[in-house]
């Protein structure tokens, strides 16, 4: 993955290059949206959530169990319709530009058991995917995170190459887990800061946050944080200032043309 606010080119074969995506941008429960992937791509979101549960065999995306549907599948509205652009794009995922893409997947049930039907599920596509041997990070179109249940860490160790990486918490952050198996560290907003875009921020929040990203940054790894304020207003936007002027790599949100039209102003 690349650094916040930065996307390498690529080869445009002769076409105009497109403008360059948003690698901060994070669309949070992407499927929720009308077209799931699609509408967050067509925003240059260098980042996007899917939610998946587990259920007979079936790795299946919804938020609430009550909104499962045996024909919303991961394949069929990710793994297949990336796949499908980035032969389109030439090998990647944002015409024009490099491999700057994410894929975070919360898992809703058993982190062991989904973990490994979802690591099943990604070797046919391993072409498409950073993996991770010993020693060695090799990075392609996207990058898939796992996040959701713990219980996802214990198998995803123990596998000599892997297709997906680990999204840490707050108590990984100095903990020595190289960025090659914590690329990314998340966490609830909430749990660590007590301002939510109303005045300004307290001093020693703001601190605390700019210490925590120059950690993690100083580690290899990304942050994340979810819980942010979302409703379009002066608060949210105090608060996505303060995330970017910190380092933040990803602005969580559910408002597509919200975040882009901000980050089109800073």
């Amino acid at each position: 993955m690349l650094a916040a606010g930065t996307a390498r080119p690529a080869a445009a074969h002769g076409r105009p290059r497109p403008p360059a995506p948003f690698p901060q941008a994070h669309a949070h429960n992407d499927y929720e949206h009308p077209r799931p992937l699609h509408d967050a791509l067509d925003h240059g979101f260098g980042s996007v959530e899917v939610d998946v549960w587990l259920v007979d065999g079936q790795l299946l995306v919804a938020h609430d169990e009550v909104d499962l549907d045996p024909a919303r599948t991961v394949e069929a509205l990710y793994l297949d319709p990336l796949a499908a652009r980035i032969r389109a794009n030439r090998g990647v995922v944002h015409r024009g530009w490099g491999p700057d893409f994410q894929l975070l997947i919360d898992l809703k049930t058993a982190g062991d058991a989904t973990y490994r039907a979802l690591a099943r599920r990604l070797r046919p596509y391993r072409a498409l995917f950073s993996s991770a041997t010993p020693g060695r990070v090799h990075t392609r179109a996207v990058t898939a995170v796992i996040s959701g249940d713990r219980a996802a860490r214990e198998p995803m160790a123990a596998e000599r190459v892997r297709y997906a990486f680990y999204d840490g918490r707050p108590e990984d952050l100095g903990s020595g887990v190289p960025a090659s198996f914590i690329p990314l560290v998340s966490a609830n907003w909430t749990s660590l800061f007590s301002w939510s875009g109303v005045g300004a921020f307290p001093a020693a929040e703001r601190a605390t946050l700019r210490r925590y990203v120059d950690a993690a940054h100083a580690a290899g790894q990304r942050v994340r944080f979810w819980a942010t304020p979302d409703q379009p207003g002066p608060e949210r936007e105090a608060v996505w200032r303060e995330l970017l002027a910190a380092g933040v790599d990803h602005l969580n949100t559910d408002d597509l043309p919200g975040l882009v039209a901000f980050l089109r102003a800073s």
